[in-house]
């Protein structure tokens, strides 16, 4: 079943009001986060304070993921076995850079009787990760694995290889698109970095449209004022849904059943179309049903 991520909301887990707020806002799901938004001795508090606010439940059908601290800490491990016994949707892993990360994060959660259902996401934030970026995804099909997708984290990747983040990505964009090949080959999902400067409404839409149409699935935020407009630029246009539908139509008719090209509207359209129509749908049919 495809679930809509256009937006990803991070909230600080040291922050009982911001829990309580993101019950009833219009992202697609929160990143309760145990990680850079909490200082180190809130860390155990912050922890406490997910568990409870997830056990209260009222989130609706927003996706929930728990970012825990990075594998080179102390609190990791604690932090799996909370996020391992809460009803969230997964786990965001930051900082991952080999396979056994990804390996240690998968048999700790097994350690803690974690549901299977839930999910482990990687953030790519090292050099390391985009240059391994296929063998991490590859993970995918070992027995157990948890791996959902890819967070491309810009931020960090900058600060470790002194890449300097400019207007337009044109510098990172090389490690975008080969973080996005590593994630659909094996079937994964890829979600990208955050806008730091949230102030800057036209910057934030610019890389949300440029975001969407490098292959993103959606995009992580910080800030609640970015999640209309990250929603609406991940939304299918009406128009675009209503060609899906066409192309659709046209294939299922009797005298096209065998055909794997046909002429639409003046335009040759292939079968491999039909299949990116059918995502088309089900993205826009997913958004309807969410209500967003």
């Amino acid at each position: 079943m495809i679930r809509p991520r256009r937006s990803l909301l991070f909230m600080p887990g040291s922050n009982a009001r911001a829990l309580e707020k993101g019950r009833n806002l219009p992202a697609d799901g929160l990143i309760l986060d145990l990680e850079d938004s909490v200082a180190p001795d809130a860390k155990a508090a912050a922890r406490e304070q997910i568990a409870k606010a997830v056990a209260a439940d009222g989130y609706g059908k927003r996706e929930l993921l728990i970012r825990i601290n990075s594998l080179d800490t102390s609190w990791w491990s604690d932090d799996v076995a909370m996020a391992g016994q809460a009803a969230t949707d997964g786990i965001l892993v930051p900082k991952v850079s080999t396979v056994e990360d990804l390996r240690l994060v998968r048999d700790r959660l097994a350690e803690v009787g974690a549901d299977p259902a839930l999910k482990v996401w990687a953030m790519i934030e090292t050099a390391r990760a985009v240059l391994d970026a296929d063998l991490l995804a590859a993970t995918v099909h070992e027995q157990g694995s948890r791996l959902a997708g890819f967070v491309f984290g810009p931020n960090d990747i900058s600060r470790e290889t002194r890449i300097r983040m400019l207007p337009g990505r044109s510098t990172m964009l090389p490690m975008i698109s080969h973080c996005i090949l590593a994630t659909r080959a094996h079937g994964l999902e890829i979600l990208d970095g955050p806008y730091s400067d949230f102030a800057n409404t036209d910057g934030f839409a610019q890389e949300c449209i440029q975001a969407r149409d490098l292959g993103f699935d959606g995009k992580t935020l910080i800030h609640p004022g970015q999640i209309d407009a990250c929603n609406a630029i991940f939304t299918p246009p009406a128009a675009e849904v209503a060609d899906a539908r066409k192309i659709i139509a046209a294939f299922e008719l009797p005298e096209n059943a065998s055909r794997g090209a046909i002429q639409i509207d003046g335009r040759m359209v292939e079968r491999l179309h039909a299949e990116m129509a059918r995502r088309t749908i089900a993205i826009a049919d997913a958004i309807a049903a969410a209500g967003k």
